[in-house]
């Protein structure tokens, strides 16, 4: 007879294991230990096989009687159901493991050892708040271009357009590992090509007029606020690194012996090294018995064991009189960048490598760290006393411009 959901419901589980049998070998293997599970018992080329349905409740007789036609239509068809849902079970798995969040975990292991910390850290904010929350539970396979791009332009719809082409870049990294490594057969962020908004460029404000650079220089001069501010405003023309590489400059990595501050650019994971001219080493000097005890040059006003705030020199400037639009803490290498070249003739790639961009020689290889030192320990100092001259008020006329490599 076929079962009934209510003889079901009222099994009692027994010492030793019972079979109650339905129709076309479906039957209920209830365990002694009150276990109910579905079994279909089945011939496939002349061989008798067990197909496990799952268990009851979770697998009602109806969906059991269900599942046990779609095998009958397998065997019909010439496939082994057991066979067919061991392939199910893998693909399933495989899938899981074939996500974008799954991908995307495995290429920023492999990152890490060749990307800077600080790089890795703002790739896994791009990809928390602006990727992951759309894309991370997708099958690579079935992600399209149009997906792709309803995402991307969610974020162009907020202003964001240089962050929606970091994200399409991420993505397109992403999507060509996982090519790579066999799990996707094309990269979808390909087709994508062209299909953001243009960013428009925005130059950091800076002052490069001679006399505006005197007034600028006189003003730092004269700055009472707090002592390592000040200093931090006097070193910042004098060196023209990046803003964040002086707020976070260690005095470890600080050699008065060779005059030298040494470090790693953290946003291109490179070694720099900058010649200190006798005026930044004055600079530094005075600061040392302030925070030499510390980590830091400049350290967090509030705490002192961080780095000072990244807006404390664009604020100091503010104190000064000089707005936004006219200077900022990155201007200082735009003034240096123009003036060295237009004012003291020092040929562009020696100036280049002193603002540590990537130049390459002849056969496209980037130079390394230590190329034409000796010549950018002219420079810097040439450029110290050029700016001395500036802030005194006077006519600097260029006699002997600097000497190319």
């Amino acid at each position: 007879m076929p079962l009934s959901d209510t003889q079901i419901r009222k099994l009692k589980a027994q010492r030793k294991a019972q079979k109650l049998f339905d129709a076309e070998g479906l039957y209920l293997f209830v365990t002694p230990a009150g276990g109910k599970l579905w079994r279909l018992k089945y011939r496939f080329v002349g061989k008798e096989k067990l197909l496990a349905l799952g268990a009851y409740p979770e697998i009602s007789l109806a969906e059991a009687r269900e599942a046990r036609a779609a095998a009958k239509k397998q065997l019909a068809q010439g496939i082994d159901p057991s066979s067919a849902k061991r392939t199910a079970k893998r693909t399933a798995k495989l899938q899981a493991a074939n996500t974008f969040i799954a991908i995307t975990d495995d290429w920023l292991e492999r990152k890490c050892g060749s990307l800077a910390k600080a790089t890795i850290a703002k790739k896994k904010e791009i990809l928390k708040n602006n990727l992951t929350p759309w894309l991370g539970k997708r099958p690579l396979e079935e992600i399209t271009p149009p997906e792709l791009l309803e995402v991307l332009r969610r974020i162009e719809n907020r202003g964001a357009n240089e962050l929606a082409r970091k994200s399409l870049q991420l993505i397109n990294q992403i999507m060509r590992y996982a090519v790579q490594t066999g799990r996707l057969e094309r990269n979808p962020a390909i087709d994508l090509r062209g299909a953001l908004k243009p960013v428009v460029t925005t130059h950091h404000p800076a002052i490069t007029d001679p006399k505006q650079i005197g007034e600028l220089l006189r003003a730092i001069a004269g700055y009472q606020g707090q002592f390592a501010v000040r200093c931090a405003l006097q070193l910042a023309p004098l060196v023209f690194v990046r803003p964040g590489e002086l707020r976070t400059a260690k005095w470890a990595d600080i050699d008065f012996d060779r005059a030298e501050w040494r470090y790693l650019i953290t946003k291109t994971n490179t070694d720099h090294i900058v010649p200190l001219s006798t005026q930044a080493v004055a600079v530094l000097r005075s600061l040392q018995p302030v925070t030499g005890h510390g980590v830091y040059l400049f350290p967090s006003l509030r705490t002192g064991e961080r780095p000072m705030s990244e807006n404390t020199v664009n604020g100091a400037l503010r104190r000064l009189g000089f707005s936004g639009s006219e200077m900022v803490g990155h201007g200082f290498r735009a003034m240096a960048r123009t003036r060295l070249d237009e004012g003291l003739g020092f040929p562009p790639h020696i100036i280049e490598h002193q603002l540590a961009h990537t130049v390459k020689d002849p056969l496209g290889r980037a130079y390394n760290r230590t190329a034409h030192l000796a010549q950018r320990k002219k420079m810097m100092q040439a450029w110290s006393d050029y700016l001395d001259k500036l802030k005194i008020g006077a006519d600097v006329v260029l006699l002997h411009p600097g000497v190319a490599a």
